[in-house]
This record gives C-alpha cells, structure tokens and sequence, in this order.
C-alpha cells in the first residue's frame, strides 16, 4: 500500500498572473478557501498518505510546514528539484508524486487512480477526452492526440520500489515534454517520432517504450477521474478554475 507522496511547489508566475494571486509562487494561488498546495496536501492525507514531503522555496515552507512531514529547499534548477522530489523518501517505499497545480484535486480521485494501479508499476493518470469536456464544459484547450484518440494525462504519478534511481536520468527531459507527444516520443529514439509524425503513435506503443528504457513496468491509467487532468500553467486556466470553485 502507498503511505509516502512527495509534492513539487516550485513553479513560478509572473505578470497578470502573480498580480492576481498576490504571489509569483503558483502553488500558493488561493482557490476555494486555501491554496492549490493546500488542496493537493488535503487530497492526499484523504486519500490515506501517511507521509507527505513538499519540494519548495521558503514562501511554501511558511505555508504548510505544519500539515506535512518534510520541507525539502528547492534549487533554481527544475532538474534538480525533480532529483530531489525523487529522492525524497527511501528508494525501496513506493511514492506518489504529484504536482502543485491542480485546482480540483480530491481524495476521492486518488482513491480511484490508486485503486486501478497495478502492482511494482510506474503510473499515470489519463482521462478520456469527452469526460474531460463534460466535467470541465468550456475549459481552456487540454489534451494530447495520439493514434486517433485525445486524453488529459494527469498531474499524480505512482513510483514503485526500486524506481526513483532509475527515472532520475530521464525525470527532467520527461517531465519537461510531458504534455507534448512531439517531445515525449523524440525523447525514445526515430522509431516513435516517425509514427507520431505519421500519427500512428498510440499509448500502448509508449508504455512499451517507457518499459523498455526504464526496465520497470510503466502503464498510462485509462478512465481516470478528470479532477486529476486539470492543471493549471497560464493565468485563463486559473481564471476558468476559480469561477467554478
């Protein structure tokens, strides 16, 4: 069972955005009575996590020191931030990772992700498209093609025992093009960016990939619930989200 998660606070903010929220830090951005840190930390203590280590700067130790078990001081180099997010507990305790940045998160949509993870396996949420649009009607663009299909792949990862070591080498180049499938599959060689080009790239083709680079199990979790898929990187995300909070 997973007990341990770690929770990266790092991203910045600036113009329309930080003036709105009255800080450049984008985890600290008020939504529905507290913060998006805040809701994170509150879904995963929901969802059964015993203990929580948050990656952040001295605005984010302030804020939630007293509701998690470890600060851990960021760098100014998201590489290293993603190393030491990686690190944050033993190599063998299986962790979840999750970023700062979902407006909607809840303990019942951890719950639910967590309960269709297989065992010793790297996980990642991803919605279906049409559940994206009608939980979230009118959103901001969301989303990634691939092999005639659209899914919102999710911001809560599930690193298995053994695993941290092995994703540190690619954690920064991955997590970078995350949201891109043009980047993702230039990251694992001709092969795949030639069938993402010809737009024959499928998820399975990726676990496969993923699997075969990291040596580990790695699935993409289909179904998953759409309050996992949001997250928010520029200010008309952030406005869409408070307005319905």
């Amino acid at each position: 069972m997973i007990r341990a998660a770690v929770i990266t606070a790092g991203g910045r903010v600036d113009g329309e955005f930080a003036r709105a929220i009255g800080t450049t830090v984008k985890a600290l951005a008020p939504v529905n009575g507290g913060t998006m840190l805040h809701r994170c930390i509150e879904a995963l203590h929901g969802a059964g996590i015993d203990r929580i280590a948050v990656v952040g700067g001295e605005e984010v130790r302030k804020c939630c020191h007293a509701d998690v078990d470890r600060i851990i001081p960021e760098s100014v180099d998201g590489a290293e931030n993603l190393r030491r997010a990686l690190s944050a507990w033993d190599a063998q305790t299986p962790t979840i990772y999750a970023t700062s940045d979902m407006p909607f998160i809840d303990a019942p949509a951890v719950r639910r992700f967590l309960q269709c993870v297989a065992p010793e396996t790297l996980a990642l949420p991803l919605t279906e498209w049409a559940d994206f649009q009608e939980r979230f009607p009118g959103a901001p663009p969301f989303g990634i093609a691939l092999a005639g299909e659209r899914v919102v792949n999710g911001g809560v990862f599930v690193l298995p025992p053994g695993s941290a070591p092995r994703i540190a080498a690619f954690a920064a180049k991955f997590f970078a093009a995350r949201k891109s499938p043009l980047r993702m599959a230039a990251l694992t060689g001709p092969a795949l960016l030639l069938r993402f080009a010809l737009k024959r790239l499928s998820i399975p083709q990726l676990e496969r990939e993923a699997q075969r680079l990291l040596g580990i199990p790695a699935r993409g979790v289909r179904g998953a619930p759409a309050e996992l898929a949001y997250d928010v990187d520029i200010y008309p995300e952030y406005e869409y989200a408070i307005a319905q909070t």
